[in-house]
């Protein structure tokens, strides 16, 4: 046995939380911390039951990242604990166990749901807004019991409670997902909350996306249906028995409760005065409704939870004797009062938004959303945090307030899904550092539940272009592989029978009764999962969604034509090009067809190697598709010389990336990108298609200058241009916020809204230096490209094999790099300097002379300020 290496972690599939799990046979993954000399081979796993029977078995961790399931099949509810020890490449040595993880199924038979939705038994009005309602449950219960679960779901979103005391620290619970297809359940250990004797089961409820309005059209209500529902199975164990207590059997209750009204969009309305007791009130009994047990699910992506407290930067009394807070910070979140002191039966008002124009919240850009809360004072000491609502917001108000300010405690408190922080990124350039924070902080606002495009408006959709284009950015900053997986599952739900990708997920019909297939957009149903497999070294996301990727791509094919040339029907093209008039996004200079033609191309050429990974049959087929569909797009869109017809820095980027031309005309398309980008003063000209590729078709085609001095530019429209406004997180505009402090006049404008942002990616992979060169990052380039004047640079990346990381410096004519390659993976120099080579798990350190590029960047008739 070796003291010098160690398992550091172990994990489930891509569950990120391990209590609840929706699979009998979870694929075991974990880090090992080993010296450099310590060769891995294979691994053990130890199981231990509940009833103290121990099972050892061997691990094959050679080949993927996550090991088969080596033990029997967990049943529904099992609990087991699993550690992990290494063996060394020639059997010598073993590392000892790993502390234990605590693995344990959810219901994975729907035999085993006994609950059935039980709902208020009052009139409503269907398509109107309704008033929250509560359940309850009371039972007795003898005491030694062993243990207690709970799993819960609704029609609606909802907060549960047992013996007064709130169930996990979960918001907007189940979330929002297709729920015609799939509703997820969420499974809690309430053992410690329960009692013997009397105990009391309650729930609030809300619409949410369920009933909730949805969407820019405020009349859409009710899409899921029009009850309001709870889902709740409890099981109580003891040695001999166990009791349950679901949803459907006779004794629930109903009764309204202090939240009178709740809207995700418009806000809540809480009355303190009116009672919230669980045990005394009116009620009456509950109504049973009918739910398919198949369509619930466990899912892998942990729930919204709060994940930062940010207390007011600045209090400002305004003249109509109003309060206004700036916590410093845009995020999707609520706030919290804290009231030594209140007024029986005065009201609050809190309006939230995202930044101020003339100095007052500006609230144009919130549409129709009312993004306000109400407080009924109850009279005395209270605290109140809205429950079922969410806000993006960096300033609120609190009018009515009778008191002094001082006297009145105002906490604004952050959500997102939680995920773990997987990388970092920092320079000595203050201002890209922001824009990378802005990056991190735009992706937390919007990952609640899903990810979304913005998080203040009346909106607030998973649209799929966003999430794809930002994806690999996503994944340098966080694990997102359950939350990606989770939404790819509805995507493949939301897929209609011709093939057609939604161009957001879960689908709602907005502006068309069914989506329009959209370039780009349905490109997510490929693009997404191959991101995934390249970030976390897991073929099974490429089988799994592969049939979807396919039946996008020959819905595309069927939609070219004979000629392949995808250039009819609706497209968003180079959304939010900046050079487009702000009441119309749709007029981008680079054509539609000549996008959605090369989007065809790219994507069939992803899905073709994806097929090559998994093996599918189809997968030549595919390239031959993508070959042919390249030629189509040469034919029509690239002149003699290989240079594009439309002259605009998306389409050169494209054709760069994509391989859209001739390899000998590449130095050309090339230089004109690179004159386009001087020639409009190192000022961005791409909108979503474009965005992601521009850096990359500069940097390495020669232009690594031109790539810096456009990323360094602080004119608008640039990417520091936010920043140097002041901007807490990405724009959905370059020009969200006009330099006279106006904001865009267009109708659409978002100062949250992360697709801009993808360049994170870039960030960390060349100004950094570190990326995948294997999928999972089993090998690891290190290829840091410094340049712009950036004389330091360090990023880390918690890859499926441990930390990696990287820091260079450059002084005196020198550059220094050191990083780190985890054990069980390699890695692969390639720097300015030193002879291209491989270098084994530990730590490295080479030195050269500093690179030409380092230097200040190029400047072209104004200054490029960074």
């Amino acid at each position: 046995m070796s003291s010098a290496a160690r398992i550091v972690s172990v994990s489930v599939e891509h569950h990120a939380e391990s209590l609840g799990i929706g699979t009998s046979k979870p694929r075991l993954a974990w880090t090992l911390d080993a010296p450099s000399d310590w060769e891995p081979g294979n691994a053990e796993a130890q199981l231990e039951d509940e009833t103290g029977a121990v099972t050892v078995a061997p691990l094959d961790a050679r080949d993927e990242v996550l090991a088969s399931w080596p033990f029997r099949p967990l049943a529904s509810r099992e609990r087991v604990a699993v550690r992990i020890r290494a063996v060394n490449d020639d059997g010598t040595e073993r590392t000892p166990w790993s502390a234990p993880l605590f693995v344990e199924a959810g219901l994975l038979d729907p035999a085993d749901w006994q609950a059935r939705p039980v709902s208020a038994p009052w009139p409503e009005t269907p398509g109107t807004e309704r008033r929250p309602s509560r359940m309850r449950r009371r039972f007795d219960l003898d005491g030694g019991f062993r243990s207690a679960r709970l799993y819960i779901s609704a029609h609606g979103v909802v907060d549960g409670f047992l013996n007064d005391e709130r169930v996990g620290d979960d918001t907007l619970v189940p979330g929002w997902t297709s729920y015609r297809h799939r509703l997820a359940y969420r499974t809690y250990d309430v053992t410690d909350l329960l009692v013997g004797g009397e105990n009391v089961f309650g729930a609030h409820l809300a619409d949410g996306w369920y009933r909730g309005r949805l969407g820019y059209v405020e009349n859409l209500r009710d899409y899921y249906g029009d009850d309001l529902a709870l889902i709740a199975q409890l099981e109580i164990r003891y040695d001999d028995r166990t009791i349950v207590i679901a949803t459907g059997e006779p004794g629930w209750e109903a009764t309204t409760g202090p939240i009178l009204s709740s809207s995700l969009y418009d806000g809540e309305t809480y009355d303190a005065r009116i009672g919230d007791d669980w045990r005394g009130g009116e009620w009456v009994p509950a109504v049973v409704g009918d739910r398919d047990p198949v369509t619930l699910f466990a899912p892998r992506s942990a729930p919204v939870r709060r994940h930062a407290e940010l207390a007011p930067r600045t209090t400002t009394v305004q003249a109509d004797g109003s309060i206004l807070f700036d916590f410093g910070q845009n995020i999707s979140g609520r706030l919290r009062l804290s009231m030594a002191r209140t007024r029986q039966g005065e009201e609050l008002v809190l309006r939230h938004a995202e930044v101020l124009e003339n100095g007052d919240l500006a609230l144009r850009p919130l549409r129709s959303a009312a993004a306000t809360d109400r407080y009924v004072q109850g009279g005395g000491e209270e605290q109140w945090e809205p429950r079922f609502t969410m806000h993006g917001f960096r300033y609120a108000t609190v009018t009515g307030w009778g008191g002094a300010p001082a006297e009145l405690d105002v906490c604004a408190i952050a959500y997102t899904t939680q995920m773990r922080p997987s990388g970092s990124f920092e320079t000595d350039n203050p201002l890209l550092n922001r824009f990378h924070e802005n990056v991190r902080w735009g992706l937390l606002g919007n990952m609640v539940s899903l990810p979304t495009d913005c998080p203040q408006r009346d909106e607030r959709l998973g649209w799929t272009a966003d999430f794809q284009v930002f994806a690999p950015a996503a994944s340098f900053l966080y694990d997102i592989s359950g939350f990606a997986l989770d939404w790819l599952d509805d995507l493949a739900a939301e897929q209609s029978p011709d093939g057609t990708v939604p161009i957001y997920v879960p689908w709602l019909p907005l502006d068309y009764d069914t989506s329009p297939p959209v370039a780009a957009w349905g490109d997510a149903a490929v693009l997404v999962p191959d991101t995934l497999h390249e970030r976390y070294g897991d073929p099974e996301i490429l089988r799994r969604h592969f049939e979807i990727g396919e039946r996008w791509i020959e819905r595309v094919r069927e939609l070219a034509g004979d000629d392949l040339l995808w250039d009819e029907g609706f497209q968003f093209g180079d959304w939010l090009d900046p050079l487009a008039p702000p009441d119309d996004p749709f007029r981008a200079v680079t054509s539609t067809g000549f996008v959605a033609t090369g989007c065809f191309a790219h994507a069939a050429e992803r899905l073709a190697r994806i097929g090559r990974v998994i093996g599918a049959t189809s997968a030549d087929r595919m390239q031959r598709l993508a070959d042919d569909v390249r030629q189509a797009f040469a034919g029509r869109y690239l002149d003699d010389g290989g240079l594009p017809r439309d002259d605009t820095q998306t389409a050169c980027a494209m054709v760069l990336q994509w391989n859209l031309g001739a390899s000998e005309h590449r130095p050309r398309v090339a230089e004109r990108l690179a004159q386009l980008v001087r020639a409009n003063y190192f000022r961005i000209g791409t909108g979503f298609v474009g965005t992601p590729l521009v850096l990359d078709a500069l940097a390495d085609n020669g232009h690594l200058e031109d790539a810096y001095a456009l990323l360094l530019q602080t004119e608008c429209p640039s990417w520091l241009y936010a920043v140097t406004m002041g901007a807490t997180t990405v724009w959905e505009r370059w020009d969200s916020m006009l330099p006279d402090g106006s904001i865009n006049p267009g109708s659409m404008t978002s100062f949250n809204h992360y697709a801009l942002g993808a360049i994170a990616d870039w960030l960390h992979r060349r100004v950094g230096g570190l990326e995948p060169e294997a999928a999972g990052f089993r090998r690891i380039r290190f290829a840091p490209r410094p340049g712009g004047g950036i004389t330091s640079a360090r990023t880390h990346h918690e890859t499926p094999f441990g930390s990696a990381s990287i820091e260079w410096r450059i002084g005196d004519g020198c550059l220094d790099v050191q990083l780190v390659v985890p054990t069980g993976a390699t890695g692969w120099i390639d720097i300015e300097g030193i002879v291209p080579h491989e270098v084994p798990a530990g730590r490295h350190r080479f030195t050269t002379d500093a690179p030409l590029s380092y230097v200040a960047p190029m400047t072209l008739g104004r200054s490029v300020r960074a």
